[in-house]
């Protein structure tokens, strides 16, 4: 059995987003300081917890992104996974869907995975929609927003159970070779050990540059940056203890809001 688990390097955004003469500017240069995305920290674990119930398989992380997203394929290696890929490119190409799905799938076709998993989505863009293109790249059947996983490799399924709007679930069956996005919450990610993260420290990792894979041309293009528009102001209410309560009752009425009065048996 051979996985292969997607992971992205984003950056904090305290350091990165900073005022220019436009507005906003977003900067991820080689020195910037990367963490890997937390949504595929669970793609990573459950990516282990299946090699534990089925000895012999191999697991490899991948992560499109500037050199400093290195580092998030040898943490996934610290979590256990066996080898790991980075494929070069700049921030702003990590953050197009089209070239980021591109590259993994010119990777991964030559490489036959049996399952790939990624996060359902990245914190930095919030597309959800790196996994579904790579599996449409590759003509793979796929499932989204899975918040539970079982592998029968006896005859070459996966059973999900996704987590759809308001509440519902479904359950899939699917046949292998599949792409699989995870939910939060399917697992509790392991910190990495110590032997591990040494081993991940020395352990060589395939580096592919960006420019060497078939690339589509870019299909996102960034006009510009902006701080979230404030909608909701507050508001201090003064004055005396029953005037302040006479004023919030108030308020509360126009709101359509009716407070229940001491021994008022009415409902509200």
């Amino acid at each position: 059995m051979k996985i292969l688990v997607c992971v992205k390097a984003v950056p904090d955004p305290g350091p990165v987003i900073g005022p220019c003469d436009r507005g906003l500017e977003i900067r991820v240069d080689h020195d910037a300081d990367m963490r890997m995305n937390r949504f595929d920290a669970f793609a990573v674990e459950e990516a282990v917890l299946i090699r534990q119930a089925l000895p012999g398989t191999f697991v490899e992380a991948a992560t499109v992104g500037p050199e400093a997203a290195r580092k998030v394929v040898r943490r996934a290696m610290g979590m256990g996974a066996d080898a790991g890929i980075h494929i070069q490119a700049d921030y702003a190409g990590s953050c197009d869907a089209t070239l980021v799905s591109s590259y993994i799938a010119a990777v991964a076709r030559e490489k036959n995975y049996d399952l790939i998993l990624c996060g359902v989505m990245s914190e930095d863009m919030m597309q959800f929609a790196v996994g579904p293109m790579i599996a449409g790249r590759l003509s793979l059947a796929w499932a989204t927003s899975v918040i539970e996983a079982t592998l029968n490799p006896a005859d070459r399924k996966i059973h999900v159970l996704r987590e759809l709007e308001g509440g519902v679930r479904t359950n899939l069956n699917i046949r292998l070779p599949a792409l699989v996005t995870v939910q939060s919450g399917i697992n509790e990610p392991r910190y990495p050990s110590l032997s591990n993260l040494l081993r991940a420290t020395d352990a060589r990792i395939q580096i592919i540059a960006s420019e060497t894979l078939p690339s589509p041309a870019a299909a996102c293009r960034t006009l510009s940056y902006a701080y979230p528009e404030k909608k909701r102001t507050g508001r201090v209410l003064t004055g005396s203890p029953r005037e302040k309560a006479e004023e919030l009752a108030r308020i509360l009425g126009e709101k359509g809001i009716r407070l229940k009065a001491e021994g008022d048996s009415k409902k509200p």
